[in-house]
């Protein structure tokens, strides 16, 4: 009876820090010092900043993947209380996050400008699941755009973030395959998207 109770206990106290928790850990990436975080968009390109402010799941990496010809191409692992800069040349893009599952988000994008989108997560089957969710010029004008900026930490890839990419690849490219199919049955209007003019 009391080896159940603890057994009870220590699954609702995983509940509650799935939940409740703290920043996450960063693994294969690196934290950027103060004097090394980006500062914009390279000339004749875009920046996207791809933040994750909730705690939510903070035990479980999402990873971030832009997806060219089909292939995912690592954009950065992005723990709770972290945000990623990408710099892309402006036009079409798709992009990828992974955890339990996957979920996308198009984009259109124009150059010389930053754009922003939220790595959201929740609680999947078996550990946490993410979507991507783009940030309009109304969120940013809402006051909770400087909540989101301030709760989080830039980090960068590091020697080890294309590594853990290439030994995962099998499994990014199974659940890119099952969920596109699935994202794309949404149709377009339920399918999340950056558009150019959602850049400041």
């Amino acid at each position: 009876m009391k080896s159940s109770k603890r057994i009870t206990w220590a699954i609702t106290l995983f509940i509650i820090v799935m939940l409740t928790g703290c920043a996450g850990t960063v693994v294969n990436m690196q934290e950027l010092p103060e004097g090394e975080v980006p500062r914009g968009a390279n000339p004749g390109q875009a920046q996207i900043v791809f933040m994750r402010p909730s705690n939510l799941g903070f035990a479980i990496q999402s990873s971030v993947f832009e997806i060219i010809n089909d292939e995912p191409q690592l954009i950065g692992i992005v723990a709770a209380k972290k945000k990623v800069s990408y710099q892309v040349d402006p036009g079409e893009h798709l992009f990828m996050v992974i955890g339990e599952s996957a979920d996308f988000m198009s984009a259109n994008i124009a150059a010389d400008k930053t754009y922003h989108a939220l790595v959201t997560p929740r609680i999947g089957a078996w550990k946490a699941r993410f979507s991507l969710r783009p940030v309009s010029s109304e969120d940013r004008g809402s006051g909770k755009f400087n909540e989101w900026n301030t709760a989080t930490n830039w980090v960068a890839k590091s020697a080890t973030s294309d590594s853990w990419a290439e030994k995962n690849i099998a499994s990014i490219r199974k659940k890119q395959e099952k969920y596109f199919k699935k994202w794309m049955n949404k149709g377009r209007e339920n399918q999340p998207r950056l558009r150019a003019d959602d850049g400041i």
